[in-house]
């Protein structure tokens, strides 16, 4: 499956368009986690523990966007983007969205 930010894909045509495809993810945070971004927030720099949940968060929301494309027939995706937002007091959904089409090889 290829997936891609742009509208086309470099030497593919789009033959037909299949529609919305689109697949998200919401996580909580750890108490154990909050502790130990609260520590490195006195010390400043990354805080791992968030990032690797943002990280798990974009792949699953990734995947089952892929997954959501291959039951409509697509063999791509293009404009894929991705949207976070608030759902509750320490929850987050990722989203990622893109347009479903199946696409061939440029004839020369």
């Amino acid at each position: 499956m290829i997936v891609a930010t742009t509208p086309e894909i470099a030497g593919k045509r789009i033959v037909r368009t299949l529609g919305l495809a689109r697949g998200n993810s919401v996580r909580a945070r750890h108490i154990g986690r909050d502790i130990l971004a609260a520590l490195r927030n006195i010390v400043g720099g990354e805080v791992p523990e968030y990032t690797k949940l943002l990280a798990e968060s974009r792949e699953q929301a990734l995947d089952r966007m892929v997954e959501e494309a291959r039951l409509l027939g697509a063999n791509a995706v293009v404009g894929v983007r991705f949207v976070t937002s608030m759902v509750a007091a320490g929850m987050a959904e990722l989203l990622a969205y893109g347009t479903a089409v199946v696409v061939e090889d440029e004839r020369a």
